[in-house]
């Protein structure tokens, strides 16, 4: 089973739908969901969010996190989560900023991602983010990195169950 099958099979079979907030993935989280029969059940919607300006207007992510810690940081990540998370009726959001490549810039290595899973659970918010390095073309880093943020996404929803935040 492919890992957005899966993926679907998981939000299925708990009733749950998700949101993304992609910016160097460019909607192909939301793409691999929806090839799958039945993933539209499973999709609420998703943001394509490249310049810092859409970020900020769509997701409400904030200048000063932007100029802080760069556009390519789990912080942006994670503010982009809850943006998407706070204009949706979905349960899950999955965001990823990054430098798809081929050359670094600013001092970050190209094929750097950050992701953020951001997962609600009544009142109760809880979002996980981490920074992965992806080496190969600018095709196979957005698929990697869109592969990856689907691959983690049932781990991270067992953790936000059990209370956890990180």
């Amino acid at each position: 089973m492919s890992i957005a099958a899966s993926t679907i099979d998981y939000l299925k079979t708990r009733e749950l739908t998700l949101t993304s907030a992609e910016s160097c993935t460019a909607g192909k989280i939301i793409t691999l969901l929806s090839e799958i029969e039945g993933g539209g059940a499973c999709i609420e919607s998703g943001y394509v969010v490249y310049s810092p300006q859409a970020k900020q207007r769509l997701l409400g992510v904030r200048a000063y996190t932007i100029e802080t810690f760069n556009l390519t940081s789990c912080e942006v990540a994670r503010e982009m989560a809850e943006g998407a998370l706070r204009d949706s009726s979905a349960h899950i959001a999955v965001a990823t900023t990054g430098l798809l490549g081929p050359d670094d810039k600013d001092g970050i290595p190209a094929g750097t991602v950050c992701f953020a899973w951001a997962y609600r659970a009544g009142k109760a918010l809880s979002v996980f983010s981490r920074k992965e390095r992806f080496m190969g073309t600018r095709e196979q880093v957005q698929l990697y990195a869109a592969l990856h943020a689907l691959k983690w996404l049932p781990h991270f929803h067992q953790r936000a169950l059990a209370g956890e935040r990180g």
